[in-house]
This record gives structure tokens, sequence and C-alpha cells, in this order.
């Protein structure tokens, strides 16, 4: 397989933006990236989600 070169990627720019248009590409790429990260962090062994529970088990509980 090659990979992919600057033409390539401009023609796939295009065909999302006409496929989702405009104001719906950011959310597209801020899911994509969120999406990168957490596997990124599975792959090394540790997850956002067990990093926020260790933080929540860290926090004091405020009284009421």
């Amino acid at each position: 397989m090659g990979q992919l070169g600057l033409p390539e990627l401009i023609i796939i720019g295009i065909i999302a933006l006409l496929i989702f248009g405009p104001k719906k590409l950011p959310d597209l790429g801020a899911g994509l990236g969120k999406a990168i990260r957490d596997f990124k962090g599975a792959m090394s062994g540790d997850t956002s989600d067990e990093k926020k529970k260790e933080e929540k088990k860290e926090e004091p509980q405020p009284s009421k």
C-alpha cells in the first residue's frame, strides 16, 4: 500500500466538506482527535476514564 500524499489528502478533504458541510466539519475533527487520543491511551495502558476515577477518589467530598 502506498502512502497518502498532499493531493490525496486535499481530495479527501474536499469530499468530506461536500458530504458533511462546513458547519459540521470542526465537530467531526474534534471527535476524531478525541478518538485518537483515547486509542493511544488504551494502547499505552492508561485510559482517561481510569485517571478521572482516580482524581474523583482523591478529591474531598464537600459536606452538606
